[in-house]
């Protein structure tokens, strides 16, 4: 059996694990990485979202034979505690967060939607995130937070009064 790497935050590793084998598991078991969470195990829920290139997708239904190649990111590579990355430091300063358990995929589906779509509408923001679910209810603060981020990334000041 041939060898099998993946590039996680810039790094390439040898994986362990068969192919078949999720990429979350891959992430917290072999990789040591706890950003992405297991939720529903269906890739319903978003906590367990990972950028593949620029794209987030649901690294517990994604094999990890399937990334070969593909540049993975997860919350620890997207920026550093000195340097955070501007979805970080949106959600810090909008304090986007409760329990934080959802938090890991709405950064990450926040990061992928402002690559693709420098100036969302609140529309978009929450078709973005629509398969990430907060039970605690901290949306409002998670919209106003993306709409920060996006301020912060396209050097722009953030739309007061837009609703949440």
């Amino acid at each position: 059996m041939a060898a099998l790497y993946i590039t996680v935050n810039g790094a390439r590793h040898e994986v362990r694990s068969p192919a078949e084998t999720p990429l979350l598991y891959v992430l917290r078991d072999e990789l040591g990485l706890n950003s992405p969470r297991f939720g529903c195990g269906l890739g319903q829920c978003g906590a367990c979202a990972v950028l593949r290139g620029a794209e987030a997708v649901a690294s517990c239904r994604l094999p990890v034979g399937e990334v070969a190649g593909a540049q993975i990111t997860t919350l620890e590579g997207l920026g550093t505690p000195s340097e955070p990355h501007p979805v970080q430091q949106a959600f810090l300063e909008e304090q986007a967060a409760q329990c934080g358990y959802c938090s890991n995929g709405m950064l990450i589906a926040a990061a992928a939607l402002l690559w693709r779509t420098p100036h969302p509408t609140d529309a978009q923001i929450r078709a973005a995130l629509d398969d990430h679910l907060c039970r605690c209810g901290a949306h409002p603060r998670i919209l106003r937070a993306v709409r920060r981020a996006a301020a912060l990334m396209w050097d722009e000041p953030a739309e007061e009064g837009a609703d949440a």
